[in-house]
């Protein structure tokens, strides 16, 4: 095992696997330990992160933080002192009580103060503007370096060797697979790599063929004289509205920033042989924003500036980092891209890493972490110095519902761009990918006005999810993911992978989950048999690049099969309603009755002037077919199908729409409901399971084993019983006051009339029958307040699926 990178992540990495028991581990540093960005974090210990998932792991660092002294003899320098989030606005206010809700979903602890409870906490406040705050006891601070010290030490005691001044030239890999690495003292076998080297990442991760999207910019803090008489350990109070953070420090006061107007450093490569790197002051751009600050806080105005500190830190274009193993490399993991939260997340991200690596899977559901949802375009040098700047303008933003990205766009664009957008289009980003997220009716402007209540596009979106239950819909889904899995042992490949049965005959359609050993989710799609060696896989736009990597990891050497990614050439059109057959019989000689043309078939049948792939499946719950589309013909198709459809009342609809609709239908998605820690029995998918198919299937004695003990955690939509409350997600579910899951995803259920959600909850024991699930006084808390909902493992809408079948 040789770990690359001698930060915080790279020695947490080290100390944890040695923990495992794992001695054979070497940690090479091409300078010295700490000397990349962890020599100058500012050591904030703050749970308030984006994910379930990302907390977690916050949670397990603080595990570290408290307990690395006792085992290791070395101390970390860590002081539980809370953390103060202000409120200066309503919008942030809200803000804050959506926060409070989220994290509490996560068992973090947080409490919303009033401005006299935070001046208590906080006296040096300036109270003016003030509304009130977020409080979290539990959070604190240490010293990066002791705490990497204290790492490595920890390591070293098991059995690691580490060493510095050892310059990694290259990893070695055999058949798709690590196999050492060469160094500038010579090379070593290994069985794993890490890469964690920090904001080298992207050009280390090159070197292996492994795409590590990030980006150093410009950041900065600043450090007062000492102030006699301060108060020490005061909690950190972070002011979002003022782009900065504040602790005390040594007797003085630190200001840290997350300002817009940051910028891209070492674009075309970092140099490799810095360390301890400090870039220019730069007063023009930081003074107005600590000007403000001492405003907030006045004792900053007579307090002298000891240090004016600029240095770079690695961000990606999502705001996520990387953890877990590389896609198409074998044993070669990635730990980089930590946004500047490396320090308050790498003793927790190397805990994880290591049990990955020793148990052959996460202990934390990560799909939002995971190396494989990198797109070609994000390891684009111009596009990151744009997408990672924005990425670090947002940080302290307020957070909205539905935000959307603006740097770097368009970029992807279906073949049908300008006709929807001609149509109205409010286009959002996923990926790169421009996509009609709703549609604005003439005279309605084309933008979003973000609000924690119900926004603009609210009630456009209501009237699109209203044309596809009672009339008929138009969903431009291009974006979709498109696979062609061929050749002579495509069926025998598909079969090992799927739990469903997917050696149909020609023309049939099969829905079904991939799992991996452990009978986890890896994949959800849908597959359609073409004819006896050809199949097509249809993914999300979000995870095709990770269902490609998956089929190419399962095909054997032995098996005749290809998978290419055809996205590329296919425009993808939903026509979805009761009126869909209305509207499309005209256009095709093909018979598209429900006797000739069933549920779950799919055709090759002439359209407009041109051919097309009808498929009859749904995503919303309704009668209807997804066009497959060759580019060259797909506006003379969609525009044969929109002059025809002024008879039928045909209306564009947008994802937002889309989402509404499967989630009354409690129709999963990959990555927000479903992942890999989750099995098909728990997330009520067990109908698309054929146990005993010849061969098997890849995770069935797993499952298997799940399904004779039973399980205890389930997947169950909820319907928000006031109907004017929103739900978004991580909203915490409890059951007679308990608090017994979260929500994973949700959109108002215009149909259903109120907040519908999809929700994980956990029983006390596996002896529960399904009643349990359903029955009792649930509550679903939003914004602070506990609001009742209704629980159902069968969907609210339509339980027997008799609309799609229609």
């Amino acid at each position: 095992m040789v770990i690359v990178g001698g930060g915080v992540v790279g020695a947490s990495v080290a100390y944890h696997l040695t923990k495992r028991g794992w001695t054979d581990v070497v940690l090479l540093e091409r300078n010295v330990l700490t000397s990349g960005t962890t020599w100058h974090a500012a050591g904030l210990v703050t749970q308030a992160r984006a994910t379930d998932g990302t907390r977690k792991i916050v949670q397990r660092s603080l595990e570290v933080f408290r307990n690395l002294e006792a085992d290791t003899g070395f101390s970390t320098g860590f002081v539980q002192t809370g953390t103060l989030n202000l409120a200066m606005s309503q919008d942030r206010w809200d803000e804050l009580r959506h926060q409070a809700t989220s994290v509490r979903s996560s068992g973090v602890e947080a409490h919303l103060l009033n401005v006299d409870q935070t001046l208590e906490k906080y006296p040096l406040l300036n109270p003016d503007g003030i509304l009130g705050s977020l409080y979290f006891p539990y959070d604190g601070r240490g010293s990066a370096t002791d705490t990497t010290t204290s790492l490595a030490r920890g390591a070293a005691q098991r059995g690691a060797k580490i060493f510095e001044n050892v310059v990694v030239e290259d990893v070695l890999t055999r058949q798709g697979r690590v196999v050492g690495v060469s160094t500038s003292l010579g090379d070593i076998e290994a069985e794993y790599v890490v890469n964690a080297t920090g904001m080298w990442g992207r050009e280390f991760g090159a070197r292996a063929g492994v795409d590590v999207p990030l980006q150093a910019l410009a950041h900065y803090y600043i450090v007062t004289e000492a102030i006699p008489g301060l108060t020490r350990n005061l909690p950190t109070v972070k002011s979002g509205d003022d782009y900065a953070y504040v602790k005390d420090e040594a007797g003085a006061i630190m200001v840290g920033f997350f300002e817009p107007g940051s910028y891209a450093w070492s674009s075309r490569g970092i140099p490799e042989n810095s360390g301890f790197t400090q870039l220019p002051e730069d007063w023009d751009h930081l003074w107005p924003f600590y000007e403000k600050m001492t405003s907030r806080i006045p004792i900053l105005a007579d307090a002298g500036i000891k240090l004016h500190f600029c240095g770079p830190e690695s961000f990606t274009p999502d705001g996520l980092y990387h953890l877990g193993e590389a896609p198409y490399l074998r044993n070669y993991f990635v730990a980089a891209g930590f946004n500047s939260v490396g320090f308050l997340s790498g003793p927790g991200a190397g805990s994880v890493l290591a049990d990955m690596i020793v148990d052959g899977r996460s202990p934390i559901d990560l799909p939002e972490l995971d190396p494989a949802r990198v797109q070609d375009h994000e390891t684009n040098r111009r596009f990151l110095e744009q997408r990672v700047v924005e990425t670090l303008d947002v940080s302290y933003e307020v957070h909205w519902p539905f935000q959307q990205r603006t740097s770097a766009r368009p970029l992807r664009r279906s073949p049908l761009y300008d006709r929807t957008a001609a149509a109205g289009a409010v286009f959002g980003e996923l990926l790169g990918w421009e996509r009609a997220n709703w549609y604005a009716p003439e005279g309605v402007d084309k933008e979003y006005r973000y609000s924690f209540g119900r926004q603009n596009w609210f009630e456009h979106s209501a009237a699109e999810h209203r044309a596809v239950r009672e009339e008929v819909g138009l969903f431009d889904t291009s974006s979709f993911g498109k696979l062609l899995v061929q050749g002579r042992d495509a069926v025998t490949v598909l079969q090992r992978l799927s739990a469903n049965d997917v050696d149909v005959e020609p023309g049939r359609i099969v829905y079904t989950q991939w799992l991996n050993e452990h009978g986890g989710i890896e994949a959800d799609v849908t597959i359609t048999r073409w004819d006896e060696t050809r199949f097509l896989v249809l993914s999300g736009p979000a995870t095709v690049n990770r269902d490609l990597a998956w089929i190419h990891r399962h095909i054997g050497p032995d098996d005749f099969a290809t998978v290419t990614d055809i996205t590329g050439s296919l425009a993808m059109l939903s026509v979805m309603g009761p009126d869909s057959r209305r509207l499309l019989q005209p256009l095709t000689d093909a018979d598209l009755s429900n006797e000739a043309f069933p549920f779950g078939r799919s055709k090759r049948i002439d359209l407009g002037l041109g051919y097309a792939r009808a498929t009859r499946i749904t995503y919303v719950g309704e009668l209807g077919w997804e066009l497959l589309i060759p580019i060259d013909i797909a506006v003379h198709v969609y525009d044969t199908i929109v002059e025809a459809g002024a008879a039928v009342n045909l209306r564009h609809a947008g994802y937002h729409a889309l989402n509404s609709l499967r989630l009354e239908k409690a129709y999963r998605s990959w990555g927000h409901d479903i992942s890999a820690g989750d099995t098909p029995l728990e997330a009520g998918l067990g109908f698309a399971v054929k146990w005993d198919k010849p061969g098997g299937f890849i995770g069935r004695e797993a499952l298997q084993r799940q399904r004779e003990a039973g399980v205890k955690r389930r997947l169950v939509q909820f319907l928000l019983g006031d109907p004017d409350a929103i739900l978004f997600h991580d909203e915490p579910i409890s059951k007679a006051g308990v608090q017994v899951g979260r929500v994973v995803s949700a959109q108002y259920g215009h149909t259903l009339g109120g907040s519908v959600a999809l929700g994980w909850i956990e029983a006390p024991s596996r002896d529960h029958e399904s009643g349990w699930y359903e029955a009792g006084d649930f509550e679903i808390e939003v914004a602070d307040e506990r609001i009742p909902a209704k629980a159902s493992l069968r969907p609210l809408y339509d339980p027997k699926s008799e609309r799609p079948r229609s």
